[in-house]
């Protein structure tokens, strides 16, 4: 009975797990869960740097998502490749790696930018832990040069449960962050949707006062786009609007925020950006759309042409919908002749429609 006793874990450290686990769970915020993260490892470990690489699985590549030791905005632009260096080795194999100081390690010695970094004079020692989640490593703990004394098995057990929970709580904050995203965006083209539409100009028609700045709107009506879905069906009409968003969105500023309206039309949400500018931007816009050549997967070539509208806040209006309706109302169309001739790629031809718009 005493041995059993003995062996238990201490009523303290029970309660730090316990505070641990309630810290990572009470939070959906991705964030906050790794501002927690961070203040566990400061609060554990006496160490040069403490840093949380999360994994932008495109680009296989680690980026430092947060940073202890004043390096953070030292680090935030700097990314690891997947198989480099301590955290991409890591990361490659999920697997924990312990450094300590009296080991000679090859990858200590790989050019990486935690230990190129003015504070890290040589990387002695190290810690690392993979974030593994239901899909797989999601990201790394990187410990670096941890003071002597710290690698012991209290300390590794710990971070481990660290990086347990961590992983469950990164994993359900990013569930949640696309499920959210589901109910912004439309299916079709992948652009917000109406819906996220009103409550973004919203708040910026909130903030239009108290910033004395004003807030644009360019609402774009594809032209006789229903004889796309008469002539060529309407898969190939779905296609072209996914295409024309993306477009639409390739040729945006990235402070700009790209809506489907719904059917054929599209908004362009131009924050702290006056009239004329404004006009300058969708004329540019509108002039790239039309000179775009769009293939789709059947081998067929269209080409969009769009009415265009502009509204300005406050000058225009001050109200969610008639900033919306102003530009609508002002869209016009000029009725040209329609050539729509299905061409395979092997022909020079390709199918239109007319193109014609007015911006006002």
């Amino acid at each position: 009975m005493a041995q059993e006793t003995e062996s238990r874990i201490p009523l303290a450290d029970l309660l730090v797990f316990h505070r641990l686990t309630r810290s990572l769970t009470s939070s959906l915020d991705l964030d906050a869960i790794l501002r927690t993260i961070l203040d566990y490892m400061e609060r554990l470990i006496n160490a040069e740097l403490w840093t949380l690489l999360m994994l932008d699985e495109e680009r296989q590549e680690l980026y430092y998502a947060i940073a202890g030791g004043g390096e953070e905005s030292a680090l935030r632009d700097l990314r690891v490749k997947v198989g480099e260096g301590v955290a991409g080795w890591v990361a490659q194999h999920g697997e924990t790696l312990i450094v300590p100081e009296s080991v000679n390690d090859p990858r200590l010695n790989t050019p990486s930018p935690a230990n190129q970094r003015p504070t890290i004079r040589k990387l002695r020692s190290v810690i690392a832990l993979p974030l593994r989640g239901r899909k797989g490593t999601l990201g790394v703990i990187e410990i670096l040069n941890p003071h002597s004394g710290q690698l012991n098995d209290y300390t590794i057990a710990f971070l481990h449960i660290l990086a347990d929970h961590a992983a469950i709580a990164i994993e359900n904050a990013n569930d949640m962050t696309r499920i959210q995203q589901l109910t912004i965006t439309d299916d079709t083209t992948g652009l917000f949707n109406v819906r996220h539409l009103y409550d973004v100009l919203g708040r910026e028609l909130e903030r239009c006062p108290r910033k004395r700045l004003p807030v644009s709107l360019a609402f774009l009506d594809l032209d006789r786009f229903k004889l796309v879905n008469d002539v060529h069906g309407h898969l190939i009409g779905s296609q072209l609007l996914a295409l024309t968003g993306e477009r639409l969105r390739d040729l945006s500023r990235p402070q700009d925020k790209c809506f489907r309206y719904g059917g054929d039309e599209f908004v362009i949400l131009m924050p702290e950006t006056a009239a004329d500018a404004a006009l300058t931007q969708a004329t540019a816009l509108h002039s790239a759309l039309e000179a775009t050549e769009f293939h789709m997967k059947n081998g067929l070539k269209l080409r969009v042409s769009a009415s265009v509208g502009i509204s300005t806040a406050p000058k225009d209006g001050a109200t969610i919908h008639t900033v919306i309706d102003r530009p609508r109302s002002r869209s016009r169309r000029i009725n040209l002749p329609l050539a729509l001739e299905e061409q395979r790629p092997t022909s020079s031809k390709m199918s239109e429609i007319p193109s014609s718009a007015s911006l006002d």
